[in-house]
Protein backbone atom coordinates (compact mmCIF):
# COMPACT_ATOMS: atom_id res chain seq x y z
CA UNK A 1 0.00 0.00 0.00
CA UNK A 2 1.27 3.18 -0.97
CA UNK A 3 2.53 5.58 1.70
CA UNK A 4 0.30 8.68 0.33
CA UNK A 5 -2.73 9.08 -1.12
CA UNK A 6 -3.32 11.33 -4.95
CA UNK A 7 -6.32 12.94 -5.64
CA UNK A 8 -7.50 13.83 -9.21
CA UNK A 9 -9.90 16.67 -9.68
CA UNK A 10 -10.71 16.26 -12.93
CA UNK A 11 -13.11 13.49 -13.42
CA UNK A 12 -14.82 10.90 -12.18
CA UNK A 13 -13.22 8.63 -14.78
CA UNK A 14 -9.64 9.92 -14.06
CA UNK A 15 -10.51 9.45 -10.08
CA UNK A 16 -11.33 5.90 -10.68
CA UNK A 17 -8.41 4.88 -12.91
CA UNK A 18 -5.87 6.75 -10.50
CA UNK A 19 -7.79 4.56 -7.82
CA UNK A 20 -7.44 1.13 -9.23
CA UNK A 21 -3.78 2.12 -10.27
CA UNK A 22 -2.29 3.30 -6.94
CA UNK A 23 -4.18 1.17 -4.17
CA UNK A 24 -3.51 -2.45 -4.74
CA UNK A 25 -6.70 -4.66 -4.13
CA UNK A 26 -7.11 -6.92 -1.65
CA UNK A 27 -5.24 -10.30 -2.38
CA UNK A 28 -2.35 -8.34 -4.50
CA UNK A 29 0.91 -10.09 -3.23
CA UNK A 30 3.50 -8.38 -1.96
CA UNK A 31 5.84 -6.63 -4.60
CA UNK A 32 9.09 -9.02 -5.12
CA UNK A 33 12.17 -8.80 -4.88
CA UNK A 34 13.28 -11.24 -6.72
CA UNK A 35 12.59 -11.81 -10.93
CA UNK A 36 10.73 -13.92 -12.92
CA UNK A 37 13.64 -14.72 -15.02
CA UNK A 38 17.38 -14.55 -14.79
CA UNK A 39 20.29 -14.31 -17.35
CA UNK A 40 21.49 -17.57 -18.42
CA UNK A 41 19.21 -19.14 -16.57
CA UNK A 42 15.93 -21.63 -17.50
CA UNK A 43 12.83 -21.74 -15.08
CA UNK A 44 12.44 -25.95 -15.27
CA UNK A 45 9.80 -25.79 -12.12
CA UNK A 46 7.58 -23.76 -9.78
CA UNK A 47 5.06 -23.50 -8.08
CA UNK A 48 3.96 -19.71 -7.38
CA UNK A 49 0.87 -20.59 -5.27
CA UNK A 50 -1.69 -18.79 -7.22
CA UNK A 51 -4.77 -21.86 -7.08
CA UNK A 52 -7.98 -21.02 -5.52
CA UNK A 53 -7.73 -21.27 -1.71
CA UNK A 54 -7.52 -25.31 -0.93
CA UNK A 55 -4.45 -27.52 -0.54
CA UNK A 56 -1.63 -26.76 -2.55
CA UNK A 57 -0.88 -29.14 -5.92
CA UNK A 58 -1.05 -32.54 -5.54
CA UNK A 59 0.51 -33.02 -8.89
CA UNK A 60 3.49 -31.00 -6.95
CA UNK A 61 3.65 -31.74 -3.94
CA UNK A 62 2.56 -34.37 -1.11
CA UNK A 63 3.14 -34.65 2.90
CA UNK A 64 4.81 -36.32 5.59
CA UNK A 65 2.31 -37.31 8.32
CA UNK A 66 2.80 -38.41 11.61
CA UNK A 67 3.70 -37.59 14.87
CA UNK A 68 6.93 -39.37 15.33
CA UNK A 69 9.76 -36.85 16.30
CA UNK A 70 11.22 -36.65 12.86
CA UNK A 71 14.73 -38.07 14.27
CA UNK A 72 14.79 -34.57 16.63
CA UNK A 73 12.36 -35.52 19.31
CA UNK A 74 9.79 -32.77 17.84
CA UNK A 75 6.38 -32.46 19.21
CA UNK A 76 4.29 -31.79 16.41
CA UNK A 77 1.88 -33.78 14.64
CA UNK A 78 2.06 -33.13 10.47
CA UNK A 79 -1.26 -33.27 8.93
CA UNK A 80 -2.54 -32.30 5.32
CA UNK A 81 -4.87 -29.65 7.26
CA UNK A 82 -1.84 -27.05 8.13
CA UNK A 83 -1.22 -26.64 4.84
CA UNK A 84 -3.37 -24.39 2.27
CA UNK A 85 -3.04 -21.90 -0.26
CA UNK A 86 -4.83 -18.68 0.73
CA UNK A 87 -6.35 -18.20 -3.03
CA UNK A 88 -4.29 -14.34 -3.14
CA UNK A 89 -0.58 -16.28 -4.17
CA UNK A 90 0.79 -17.65 -1.34
CA UNK A 91 1.11 -21.09 0.91
CA UNK A 92 0.53 -21.16 4.76
CA UNK A 93 1.81 -23.51 6.74
CA UNK A 94 0.24 -23.02 10.02
CA UNK A 95 1.90 -24.28 13.02
CA UNK A 96 -1.38 -24.49 16.04
CA UNK A 97 -1.88 -25.14 19.36
CA UNK A 98 -4.54 -26.75 21.16
CA UNK A 99 -3.89 -28.01 24.90
CA UNK A 100 -6.87 -30.08 24.70
CA UNK A 101 -5.99 -32.52 21.90
CA UNK A 102 -4.36 -35.44 22.13
CA UNK A 103 -1.70 -33.95 19.97
CA UNK A 104 -1.29 -30.58 21.29
CA UNK A 105 0.98 -29.39 18.19
CA UNK A 106 -0.21 -29.58 14.71
CA UNK A 107 2.11 -28.78 11.65
CA UNK A 108 2.96 -29.44 8.18
CA UNK A 109 5.78 -30.71 5.98
CA UNK A 110 5.26 -30.94 2.24
CA UNK A 111 7.81 -32.35 0.10
CA UNK A 112 8.46 -33.09 -3.63
CA UNK A 113 9.69 -36.71 -3.29
CA UNK A 114 8.76 -39.33 -6.33
CA UNK A 115 7.46 -35.95 -7.60
CA UNK A 116 10.37 -33.73 -9.03
CA UNK A 117 14.04 -34.16 -7.96
CA UNK A 118 16.86 -31.87 -9.68
CA UNK A 119 20.15 -32.32 -9.56
CA UNK A 120 22.37 -29.11 -9.99
CA UNK A 121 21.22 -25.84 -10.43
CA UNK A 122 19.61 -22.91 -8.59
CA UNK A 123 16.63 -22.91 -6.11
CA UNK A 124 15.14 -20.35 -4.11
CA UNK A 125 11.66 -19.44 -2.51
CA UNK A 126 10.59 -15.93 -1.27
CA UNK A 127 8.93 -16.38 1.79
CA UNK A 128 8.27 -14.64 5.59
CA UNK A 129 8.70 -16.92 8.66
CA UNK A 130 7.59 -16.79 12.15
CA UNK A 131 9.63 -16.62 15.14
CA UNK A 132 9.74 -17.75 18.79
CA UNK A 133 10.58 -20.37 20.89
CA UNK A 134 9.96 -23.95 19.65
CA UNK A 135 9.68 -22.58 16.37
CA UNK A 136 11.32 -24.48 13.25
CA UNK A 137 10.63 -23.41 10.16
CA UNK A 138 12.22 -24.68 7.20
CA UNK A 139 13.61 -24.69 3.56
CA UNK A 140 15.91 -27.52 2.37
CA UNK A 141 16.27 -30.71 0.31
CA UNK A 142 17.29 -34.39 0.98
CA UNK A 143 18.79 -37.16 -1.73
CA UNK A 144 15.98 -38.94 -3.78
CA UNK A 145 17.80 -42.22 -3.31
CA UNK A 146 17.01 -41.97 0.61
CA UNK A 147 14.84 -44.79 0.48
CA UNK A 148 17.78 -47.18 -0.79
CA UNK A 149 20.15 -45.49 1.05
CA UNK A 150 18.93 -43.82 4.02
CA UNK A 151 20.46 -40.69 6.04
CA UNK A 152 22.87 -39.50 6.20
CA UNK A 153 23.91 -41.27 2.85
CA UNK A 154 21.25 -39.24 0.61
CA UNK A 155 23.13 -36.34 1.32
CA UNK A 156 20.75 -32.97 2.89
CA UNK A 157 20.97 -29.49 1.89
CA UNK A 158 19.54 -26.62 4.70
CA UNK A 159 19.14 -23.67 2.13
CA UNK A 160 17.41 -22.03 5.41
CA UNK A 161 16.78 -23.03 8.69
CA UNK A 162 15.64 -21.08 11.47
CA UNK A 163 15.50 -21.61 15.41
CA UNK A 164 14.56 -19.37 18.53
CA UNK A 165 18.74 -19.21 19.44
CA UNK A 166 19.53 -17.11 16.16
CA UNK A 167 17.06 -14.78 16.88
CA UNK A 168 14.34 -13.54 14.04
CA UNK A 169 17.88 -11.72 12.66
CA UNK A 170 19.32 -14.46 11.06
CA UNK A 171 19.11 -17.47 9.40
CA UNK A 172 21.67 -20.84 8.94
CA UNK A 173 22.18 -22.26 6.02
CA UNK A 174 23.89 -25.76 5.83
CA UNK A 175 24.83 -29.05 4.22
CA UNK A 176 24.99 -33.04 5.99
CA UNK A 177 26.69 -36.17 4.79
CA UNK A 178 28.24 -39.20 6.01
CA UNK A 179 32.07 -39.36 6.43
CA UNK A 180 32.83 -41.97 4.23
CA UNK A 181 32.56 -45.80 5.72
CA UNK A 182 31.10 -44.41 8.67
CA UNK A 183 27.57 -44.10 10.12
CA UNK A 184 28.88 -40.85 11.54
CA UNK A 185 27.49 -37.65 10.09
CA UNK A 186 29.39 -34.34 8.79
CA UNK A 187 27.80 -31.23 9.61
CA UNK A 188 28.82 -27.93 7.92
CA UNK A 189 26.51 -24.73 8.70
CA UNK A 190 26.74 -20.82 8.12
CA UNK A 191 25.06 -18.16 9.74
CA UNK A 192 24.07 -14.89 7.95
CA UNK A 193 22.56 -11.98 9.57
CA UNK A 194 20.34 -9.52 8.20
CA UNK A 195 21.38 -5.87 7.74
CA UNK A 196 19.84 -3.85 11.07
CA UNK A 197 16.30 -3.56 10.32
CA UNK A 198 15.30 -6.41 8.57
CA UNK A 199 14.54 -9.77 9.60
CA UNK A 200 13.19 -12.84 8.59
CA UNK A 201 9.26 -11.97 9.86
CA UNK A 202 9.69 -10.16 6.43
CA UNK A 203 9.77 -11.81 2.73
CA UNK A 204 13.09 -12.80 1.94
CA UNK A 205 14.03 -15.08 -1.18
CA UNK A 206 16.24 -17.95 0.26
CA UNK A 207 18.75 -19.67 -2.38
CA UNK A 208 21.58 -21.95 -3.12
CA UNK A 209 23.56 -22.16 -6.80
CA UNK A 210 24.34 -26.22 -7.22
CA UNK A 211 26.71 -27.25 -9.23
CA UNK A 212 28.96 -30.41 -9.44
CA UNK A 213 31.99 -28.73 -7.79
CA UNK A 214 30.65 -26.06 -5.19
CA UNK A 215 27.42 -25.05 -3.41
CA UNK A 216 26.57 -21.63 -2.78
CA UNK A 217 23.70 -19.61 -0.71
CA UNK A 218 22.71 -16.52 -0.75
CA UNK A 219 20.09 -14.17 0.14
CA UNK A 220 17.64 -12.15 -1.96
CA UNK A 221 19.73 -11.93 -4.68
CA UNK A 222 21.76 -14.38 -6.32
CA UNK A 223 24.57 -11.85 -6.45
CA UNK A 224 24.74 -11.52 -2.24
CA UNK A 225 26.32 -15.34 -1.76
CA UNK A 226 27.37 -15.11 1.86
CA UNK A 227 28.81 -18.45 1.93
CA UNK A 228 30.50 -21.25 -0.97
CA UNK A 229 31.09 -24.47 0.18
CA UNK A 230 33.57 -26.35 -2.64
CA UNK A 231 33.67 -30.23 -3.39
CA UNK A 232 37.00 -29.88 -2.20
CA UNK A 233 36.80 -28.77 1.17
CA UNK A 234 34.08 -30.98 1.91
CA UNK A 235 35.62 -33.95 0.76
CA UNK A 236 39.11 -33.42 2.88
CA UNK A 237 37.14 -33.76 6.04
CA UNK A 238 34.09 -36.18 5.41
CA UNK A 239 35.67 -37.89 2.36
CA UNK A 240 32.51 -37.82 0.34
CA UNK A 241 30.33 -35.18 -1.65
CA UNK A 242 27.05 -37.20 -1.36
CA UNK A 243 25.86 -34.07 -3.44
CA UNK A 244 26.14 -35.59 -6.77
CA UNK A 245 22.74 -36.98 -7.63
CA UNK A 246 18.88 -35.75 -7.68
CA UNK A 247 17.43 -34.13 -4.27
CA UNK A 248 13.55 -33.46 -3.51
CA UNK A 249 12.53 -30.27 -1.86
CA UNK A 250 10.70 -29.34 1.37
CA UNK A 251 8.70 -27.00 3.06
CA UNK A 252 7.98 -27.40 6.96
CA UNK A 253 7.22 -25.42 10.32
CA UNK A 254 8.39 -27.91 13.20
CA UNK A 255 7.78 -27.55 16.59
CA UNK A 256 10.14 -28.32 19.75
CA UNK A 257 12.69 -30.80 19.00
CA UNK A 258 16.40 -31.40 19.83
CA UNK A 259 17.28 -27.73 18.42
CA UNK A 260 14.75 -25.67 18.54
CA UNK A 261 13.63 -26.32 22.58
CA UNK A 262 9.98 -26.59 23.70
CA UNK A 263 7.51 -24.02 23.22
CA UNK A 264 6.54 -21.51 25.75
CA UNK A 265 3.92 -19.02 26.64
CA UNK A 266 5.43 -16.53 24.46
CA UNK A 267 5.22 -18.32 21.53
CA UNK A 268 2.30 -17.20 19.87
CA UNK A 269 0.28 -19.43 17.98
CA UNK A 270 -1.05 -19.93 15.51
CA UNK A 271 2.47 -19.70 13.72
CA UNK A 272 2.43 -19.06 10.00
CA UNK A 273 5.19 -19.74 7.49
CA UNK A 274 4.14 -18.24 4.48
CA UNK A 275 5.70 -18.75 1.07
CA UNK A 276 5.07 -16.59 -1.99
CA UNK A 277 7.27 -19.35 -4.55
CA UNK A 278 9.36 -21.70 -5.29
CA UNK A 279 11.66 -21.82 -7.79
CA UNK A 280 14.23 -23.94 -9.99
CA UNK A 281 16.37 -22.83 -12.30
CA UNK A 282 19.65 -24.74 -14.62
CA UNK A 283 21.66 -23.06 -16.70
CA UNK A 284 20.93 -22.19 -20.20
CA UNK A 285 24.65 -23.31 -21.06
CA UNK A 286 25.84 -25.56 -18.26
Amino acid sequence: MPSRRFFAYFSLLVITLAAICIFPRSGVRAQQNSPDSYADWKLIWSDEFNGPAGPPDPVKWTFNIGHNGWGNHELENYTTRNARLDGMGHLIISALWDKDAAFPYTSARILTHKLFSVQYGMIEARMKLPAGPGLWPAFWMLGENISSVGWPKCGEIDIMENVPQLGPSQIASSLHAPFVNSGNVYNISRHYHFPSGQTILGFHTYGMIWTPQEISFFIDDPQNIFITYTRAYVESRSGIWAFDHPFFIILNLAVGGDWPGKPNNTTVFPAQMVVDYVRVYQRENP
